[in-house]
C-alpha cells in the first residue's frame, strides 16, 4: 500500500478557472514530483469596475511518498 501527501494551494489566471487550476499543478510540478490528483476545493474571482479580472481556484494536489 502506498503513501500520498497531500497540499493545498491557490492559483491564479486571468483567463479562467481551468487556467487558474492549471497554474497551481504547473507552478508546483517545478519542486513537486510525481503529482497524481488534484481536488478543486473553491473557486472564486477578484471583480474590478463590474468586470471579473482575476480567477482564484483553492486545489488540493496529492503526491506519492516513500
Amino acid at each position: 500500500m502506498g503513501v500520498a501527501k497531500v497540499i493545498e494551494l491557490i492559483g491564479e489566471s486571468n483567463t479562467g478557472w481551468e487556467d487558474a487550476v492549471k497554474d497551481a499543478v504547473i507552478k508546483a510540478s517545478e519542486t513537486v514530483d510525481g503529482i497524481s490528483g488534484v481536488e478543486v476545493l473553491n473557486l472564486t474571482a477578484h471583480v474590478d469596475d463590474g468586470k471579473v479580472v482575476e480567477y482564484k481556484a483553492n486545489v488540493k494536489l496529492a503526491f506519492g511518498v516513500r
